[in-house]
């Protein structure tokens, strides 16, 4: 960042979290991410930089060895004059949603991450004069709790994230239940994965985006109809999979160009983009492939029908090494809650050992190999249960990334070699693939996930489960009654 040509005017608001806001620059492929904090909540420069430095270190010695050099993008922290902070704070501020001015910009340190803008990444060869599209997929959790530590048995069947829906719904957070289910994500079966991408892009919620030369146009909106989003969305999408444009208008062409945006991203998250090591992690035992409230497998089982068995993920896809990270969760928080009362009971005994114990860092190469100790034999030490607490928030993190998808079409003189090129009906299109939100999930967060945990199950066994019990104890009396007519009295 070059201080004497910094310009407000030449960055826009781009988005924001709970714990960082990100503005974008008009020309330039790049992103300044900033720290946000309640009014009350001051925090000194020294501090601030060292935290934005930890989400740098974590992402360069950690994220980056167990997903591939070419998916994770840490970028650098920099020093910003404060007058074109505070302008630029100014500037943004009318953009910045309401449920999220709760918190306030950094505009005193001057510190702030300089990132690659990655919805408008641009490799190999991609055509300046073509627009460049992004889709920006929250997977989350790809797999079933395998620890025998789980107490309730539901979440041996039933996945978080579709327990964690009705909850949603029931507390107004969403309007609707999502039909996504992550284990048809990950499960390689094209067939489920199909459905998975179709159910994102009938309710979005917070899971997909979709963007067009760095603007957002759609996700994150359940206002409108998905068919009225879906026929303005087609209208985006047709000159990338139909560039000829001979494809009429109507019903018809609208479910064409989704269904060439499923089959797609399909291919790309199959595809092997990073040929660097695939890893050293292999936490198995799997639970079950299948999650009993997906709208897909109730479908097939009402049909009498098996759900397919999914075909198992390509070991250098993106996919794969994301699920491997999640499974670092080797003990799930019911297992894992007991070990952090313990590291607690001994930092509130040696408080000086926090540092020594490196719960905020440094995240370095000696953070990265004590994650590689997949054992789940407890030998009592705070040492045991300090790894499976490290773990946990490193498998957390990875169960709330974001995968984003960059295309462009293609020039039709490229060479036949170009790399990392997917192929749709009527076109070709080059690709990246990168992750996003990989900071490192607070220490201090696991007593929250622990009552988190318990209130999701306990809300659906309560309300969901029953209504199922209900209706199939009415069903087995209904069949009684009709037994008991045809005996001889």
């Amino acid at each position: 960042m070059e201080e004497e040509k910094m310009d407000e005017n030449e960055w826009g608001y781009h988005g924001e979290g709970n714990k960082s806001l990100v503005v974008a620059h008009a020309q330039r492929c790049v992103v300044l991410r900033f720290l946000k904090f309640p009014p009350n909540r001051k925090k000194t420069s020294e501090e601030i930089f060292q935290h934005l430095q930890d989400i740098v270190d974590f992402g360069k010695n950690v994220m980056k060895e167990f997903l591939g050099e070419n998916c994770v993008h840490c970028g650098e922290v920099v020093q910003l004059p404060l007058e074109f902070v505070k302008q630029l704070c100014l500037k943004i501020q009318s953009e910045r949603p309401e449920s999220r001015c709760d918190k306030e910009l950094d505009t005193l340190s001057g510190y702030a991450m300089c990132l690659p803008n990655l919805t408008r990444l641009q490799t190999y060869r991609i055509a300046e004069h073509r627009p460049i599209l992004c889709v920006e997929i929250k997977p989350k959790c790809g797999f079933i709790p395998f620890s025998s530590s789980v107490t309730h048995e539901m979440k041996h069947k039933v996945c978080r994230y579709c327990m964690h829906q009705h909850l949603k719904v029931a507390t107004g957070k969403w309007k609707q239940i999502s039909k996504y289910c992550p284990l048809d994500l990950f499960s390689g079966n094209k067939q489920r994965m199909h459905f998975a991408l179709k159910s994102l892009l009938q309710e979005s919620q917070n899971n997909l985006k979709i963007f067009k030369n760095g603007e957002l146009i759609y996700g994150c909106g359940d206002a409108r109809s998905p068919v009225a989003d879906w026929r303005e969305l087609a209208y985006h999408l047709k000159p990338f999979f139909f560039p000829s444009n001979g494809l009429a208008g109507g019903a018809h062409c609208t479910r064409a160009v989704i269904r060439e945006l499923v089959h797609v991203i399909t291919r790309v998250l199959l595809s092997s983009s990073d040929k660097g090591q695939v890893g050293a992690l292999r936490p198995g035992p799997w639970g079950l492939h299948v999650c009993e409230a997906s709208p897909f497998s109730r479908s097939l089982h009402h049909q009498g029908k098996n759900t397919p068995e999914r075909s198992g993920l390509p070991k250098g896809c993106l996919l794969y090494k994301t699920l491997q990270v999640q499974m670092l969760d080797l003990l799930d928080i019911e297992g894992l809650y007991p070990l952090y009362n313990r590291v607690e009971r001994y930092l509130e005994e040696f408080p000086k050992e926090r540092k020594m114990l490196q719960i905020d860092g440094p995240y370095d190469e000696a953070f990265h190999q004590k994650l590689l100790d997949l054992s789940t034999e407890d030998d009592g030490t705070v040492a045991f249960a300090l790894t499976k607490v490290q773990q946990y928030r490193v498998a957390m993190t990875a169960k709330d990334c974001s995968i984003m998808i960059a295309l462009s079409p293609c020039l039709q003189d490229a060479s036949s070699d170009q790399r990392l090129v997917v192929p749709s009906s009527r076109s070709r299109l080059a690709f990246s693939v990168s992750v996003l939100d990989l900071d490192l999930k607070p220490y201090e967060s696991i007593p929250h996930q622990y009552k988190l945990d318990a209130k999701i199950v306990n809300y659906y066994s309560k309300t969901v489960h029953a209504k199922d019990d209900t209706v199939m104890s009415t069903r087995f009396k209904e069949s009684e009654d009709c037994t008991l007519v045809l005996h001889k009295v």
